[in-house]
């Protein structure tokens, strides 16, 4: 793993024989799946590979993992920096949008890679691991800007790191005096739950208010192994958020966000945001418009309670950072 310190291995299919001889795409696929694996990532644990029906070509865990040739295609509008990091980061590792709170991304290894991720152009097995030095620096940078009032660990995924690394990273910035939250952003106990440990959970013990925001897309990905690894979190008083990513054929119906935020709920996380998909390059097929969203939202109202309903956010352009979807005047 990118640190050299994980703390188990997992067994991960990483190219398209692999996924061929898993049996979760079939033989002839596979030479348009290794084009893919040419220019995007690809992991899929085997945590997520037993979640999957690769009997049905429509099955929803399947379609965020599994490389499809739609993915070399770039539609208007797409862009390999949808969010525009890139304007806001004074350091490397850093990303500093909005004016009280700044991103670290210690690295850009996942144990999964979305087939629609917003961060795919830099993500993937290498693992983009900052240096000591770029890490010193990143560190640095939250200790000598005051305005920074929540520090958000994000990546690639924060767990993959070892809970050594993890904990150090965290101590120091709790030990900043005007930080006064931490937050760090996974998928790692919906992708690969056995990672969440003892050593895990006591790395997020430290001085300050420590928050995990989930990234879970449908109610399937909350099996039994995953809703221990959270309750794992919860039972150390660890507060945990849920986001997700509208998407087309995944979560686009009413009926399938209710179980979403209601699997959620039952495992103690807390519907945080619901994200309209990001433009990044060959996503198209997830895209849902805005307005469907709105309707499936608001067509959940009474009967959903309302500490269940999420916020439905997008992107501003040119990094404006997230805002809330509005209905369009007239609509």
């Amino acid at each position: 793993m990118p640190d050299g310190e994980s703390r188990r291995q997992t067994r991960t299919i990483r190219d398209a024989r692999g996924l061929a001889a898993a049996g979760l795409i079939p033989p002839g696929a596979e030479a348009a799946a290794a084009r893919v694996a040419g220019r995007y990532a690809i992991s899929v644990t085997d945590h997520v590979a037993r979640l999957m029906n690769p009997a049905d070509p429509a099955d929803p865990i399947a379609l965020q993992y599994i490389p499809d040739s739609a993915e070399l295609l770039t539609a208007p509008g797409e862009t390999d920096d949808p969010t525009a990091d890139g304007p806001f980061t004074p350091v490397k590792g850093v990303v500093h949008r909005y004016p009280d709170r700044a991103l670290l991304k210690p690295l850009l290894a996942c144990p999964v890679y979305c087939r629609f991720c917003f961060r795919r152009e830099v993500v993937g097995p290498d693992g983009g691991l900052l240096t000591e030095a770029e890490l010193e620096a990143a560190l640095a940078w939250f200790e000598r800007t005051p305005a920074v009032r929540e520090a958000v660990l994000t990546g690639g995924d924060p767990f993959m790191l070892s809970a050594r690394r993890l904990g150090a990273m965290l101590r120091r910035l709790a030990a900043v005096p005007h930080i006064e939250t931490l937050r760090v952003h996974t998928r790692v106990p919906v992708a690969d739950p056995a990672r969440v440990d003892a050593a895990l959970v006591q790395a997020l013990r430290v001085e300050k208010p420590v928050y995990v925001a989930l990234h879970a897309n449908h109610a399937r990905e909350f099996a039994a192994e995953a809703t221990a690894a959270l309750s794992r979190l919860a039972d150390a008083g660890v507060p945990l958020l849920g986001q997700s990513v509208l998407l087309r054929g995944v979560n686009d119906s009413a009926e399938a966000l209710e179980a979403l935020f209601r699997a959620m709920l039952r495992a103690r996380v807390k519907p945080y945001y619901l994200h309209a998909l990001d433009p990044a390059p060959g996503v198209s097929r997830f895209a849902v418009p805005d307005a469907e969203g709105l309707r499936l939202l608001e067509g959940l109202r009474g009967k959903v309670p309302g500490h269940g309903l999420p916020v439905f956010v997008r992107e501003s352009p040119a990094g404006g950072g997230k805002r809330p979807v509005a209905r369009a005047s007239g609509a």
